[in-house]
């Protein structure tokens, strides 16, 4: 994990297959902006490992967040990820929603897995974890777990991918194809609150997107990044960045009070 200056705190939670540096583009203008900007690997990812393999769901990353938060002496942020980031997000204001001063929620849903996307994945990661080569499984994921045309965009990720131990993530595949939906539990949620996602994106849709927006009671329909894909927050950190402080500012002008430390 890393954190900056003490300051109204943001966590962010990084998609599957990615790690805590998928942010990184927007550390400097959030730190800027008087923000603390903390990030998470989560299992199985980065240099945060699952114990032989031990299974784990989205409320036990949940949990990851806020031991996080509790570690660094941080009582309430807003919150937030990207992707699967987002799944742990919606479970941290479902259990602590008293530390919770707003989610940002970036190509993400709060549904489950369909029949044909649970297929889609079973499929997809047996190959990924079997004997074929890497390099047409990485050319087939890039452009969907990030987005664009433009490979330099995906040089980063898909060096790691072609150098990462290609089992160690079955655990948290499981665990993506495993969740269930919260989508019943929205209203539950009161947070002030930011649905983004890319105008591109094909795995959050905009009907999901939608559908999450609808459940939440602060948010204000859908922001959609025009051009931007899946990784909406890597590709077009400039457009992501105003938008997380807006939430950030929002989120703290509402709730001075809980803007306290532990």
């Amino acid at each position: 994990m890393t954190s900056d200056v003490p300051g109204p705190t943001l966590l962010l939670a990084h998609g599957f297959l990615m790690d805590e540096s998928m942010f990184e583009p927007m550390r400097e203008s959030l730190a800027a902006c008087g923000i603390n900007l903390v990030t998470i690997d989560a299992r199985c990812h980065g240099r945060t490992q699952s114990p032989d393999g031990e299974p784990f769901s989205y409320w036990d990353l949940a949990a990851d967040g806020l031991a996080v938060l509790d570690e660094l002496g941080i009582g309430s942020a807003v919150i937030g990820g990207m992707s699967q980031g987002g799944y742990s997000a919606l479970r941290m204001a479902l259990l602590a929603p008293e530390r919770v001063l707003g989610l940002a929620l970036i190509d993400t849903e709060a549904g489950a897995c369909s029949p044909a996307e649970l297929a889609f994945h079973r499929t997809f990661f047996q190959r990924w974890a079997g004997p074929e080569p890497i390099a047409p499984l990485v050319a087939e994921l890039a452009p969907q777990l990030i987005g664009g045309t433009d490979p330099r965009l995906w040089r980063t990720w898909t060096s790691r991918w072609y150098s990462s131990d290609r089992r160690a993530i079955l655990p948290a595949a499981r665990c993506l194809m495993d969740r269930r939906s919260v989508l019943h539990r929205l209203p539950e949620i009161t947070a002030p609150a930011l649905v983004l996602r890319g105008g591109h994106d094909g795995a959050s849709t905009a009907q999901k997107s939608e559908a999450l927006a609808a459940g939440l009671v602060g948010a204000d329909g859908v922001v959609t990044v025009p051009g931007a894909g899946h990784g909406a927050v890597w590709t077009h950190p400039e457009v992501v960045a105003p938008l997380l402080i807006r939430l950030v500012r929002q989120a703290t002008a509402s709730r001075p009070d809980l803007l306290v430390q532990m």
